[in-house]
């Protein structure tokens, strides 16, 4: 069995054991990566050379028989929108093309003081705002199960290099559903943390108060070991949470005797696919013969989730993206009669069409007039969703759902029908809106070969429950689905 195909902890203990070296792990990622890239084009650049001389660092400390941490020395890959000191970080943007920042965010800081190998930087929906991957100004990545089909997004990049093999583990964004959504198309584990359990800061901003950076994973175990590695209170984020945090990894135990979970009828109603709702059900039973306690409820206000998060997220992005004006960095139109003029030429070229589509949205109902009518209502609605979660955490210890209600559909097929393009994330935003964890996992695959997410939802800081639940799912076989063929592979 090639290298490439391992978990993280199984590559740790090859390790530990001396069986290999970081260096060969390494190396057979990148010639995995010049093997599928050009099908799959997860990446927007790649950094080999530094990460074999990562790599040989982790190699030295083992020799000398030093410990090395649980991902040491493991590659992976990491979102463009997370800043890299001396390596182009682009927001997969036009605006941020040659852009080199002279800063880390915290979570490459991380990485590097643990010495693990950064493969590259990889492709993502413009300034993270879509559902498919397809707004990036580089590339359209592709889905390693079809490739004519979209990998999610906005995180798709992180998603597809995981799936495809291109990476031990990677990071991705999650704004309202941009690691969970992909990871459910992709056939891999997605987590999106609790809001302040992992720093923001160097985190190129969409919607402050919704981003939440997360793991992309083979399964249960390495997510547990990455949440371990990012998660924690830093001074240069004025969100992030100074607590106590624990050893994810403990909460790892196959057993949910006991554990309530509650499915909300409304995330299997119509909008639903069926197969994604027949697969959902499947893994309720499955719970039940595990001896969890399963069973429907109402969740109140399902119909409001997609309108409060566009208004906030988008109120946040025209507030966020206001300062790439052409001044300071990134793209500057060329010819330009004045500063106004400046600006009005280098935003109309530097942004996508969705971006400027969420600029001018949050524009309009921040402005004079709207604001009360809409962005104040959104955060009122937003306090009253987080209350309605409250009561049923009372009742619940997790939450079970449809990550996405489709499978990953066709590329092309919603890129222009905006409204259609966002109802893909009808299941997953409400986490973001409350501040919640939340889980995807494979539960299954549809006729076509596509795999199918479940999501599970815990109380703020719950990640130990999710953990837990998923990784019982998993040592049932119940998350058990078919490797990617990259079926279709003529497709341009």
């Amino acid at each position: 069995m090639e290298l490439y195909t391992k978990t993280a902890h199984e590559l740790h203990k090859m390790l530990v054991d001396k069986d290999v070296t970081s260096v060969e792990i390494t190396e057979s990622f990148i010639d995995r990566i010049n093997e599928v890239e050009p099908k799959v084009d997860a990446f927007i650049a790649t950094t080999f050379e530094t990460a074999l001389e990562t790599a040989s660092k982790a190699d030295e400390k083992i020799q000398k028989g030093e410990e090395i941490s649980a991902l040491e020395g493991l590659p992976m890959a990491l979102k463009d929108n997370m800043s890299t000191k001396g390596v182009a970080t682009t927001s997969a943007s036009k605006m941020l093309e040659n852009y080199v920042p002279p800063y880390d965010a915290t979570v490459v800081k991380i990485l590097k003081e643990n010495n693990i190998p950064i493969l590259g930087k990889t492709n993502m929906d413009e300034f993270a705002m879509g559902s498919s991957t397809e707004t990036s100004y580089f590339k359209k990545t592709k889905n390693p199960y079809d490739l004519q089909r979209i990998p999610g997004g906005s995180s798709g990049g992180s998603a597809a290099s995981v799936s495809a093999n291109e990476a031990v583990f990677a990071l991705g964004s999650d704004t309202g559903g941009s690691i969970r959504q992909p990871a459910s198309c992709c056939g891999v584990v997605g987590l999106k943390p609790t809001y302040g359990t992992v720093s923001r800061f160097g985190l190129f901003a969409f919607a402050s108060s919704l981003d939440q950076i997360g793991p992309f994973a083979k399964d249960v175990t390495d997510a547990a070991n990455i949440f371990n590695l990012i998660s924690g209170h830093d001074s240069f984020d004025s969100t992030s949470i100074n607590m106590e945090y624990p050893d994810y990894t403990s909460s790892l135990k196959a057993d949910v005797k006991g554990l309530k979970i509650g499915v909300p009828q409304e995330f299997l109603g119509d909008g639903i696919n069926v197969e994604v709702k027949n697969a959902i059900l499947k893994a309720c039973d499955n719970y039940k013969a595990l001896g969890a306690e399963v069973e429907t409820f109402s969740l109140p206000l399902t119909d409001y989730f997609i309108p409060i998060y566009y208004v906030i997220c988008c109120a946040e992005a025209s507030s966020n993206l206001a300062r790439y004006d052409g001044v300071k960095y990134g793209y500057r139109a060329d010819k330009f009669s004045d500063l106004t003029d400046l600006y009005k030429k280098t935003r109309s070229q530097g942004f996508g069409a969705e971006v400027k589509r969420r600029i001018m949205l949050g524009t309009y109902v921040l402005s004079s007039g709207y604001y009360d009518a809409y962005y104040k209502k959104a955060q009122q609605m937003r306090t009253i969703i987080r209350n309605n979660f409250a009561d049923a955490f009372k009742k619940y210890d997790l939450i079970l759902t449809p990550t996405a209600p489709t499978t990953a559909f066709k590329m092309g097929e919603k890129i222009d029908d905006p409204v259609q393009m966002y109802l893909a994330d009808i299941c997953t935003v409400v986490v973001n809106i409350a501040g919640l964890p939340g889980m995807s996992m494979p539960c299954g695959v549809d006729s076509e070969g596509l795999p199918i997410g479940m999501q599970l939802i815990g109380n703020s800081f719950a990640e130990p429950t999710i953990f837990r639940a998923g990784f019982a799912f998993e040592q049932a076989g119940f998350s058990k689905i078919p490797l990617p063929t990259f079926k279709n592979g003529g497709a341009n």
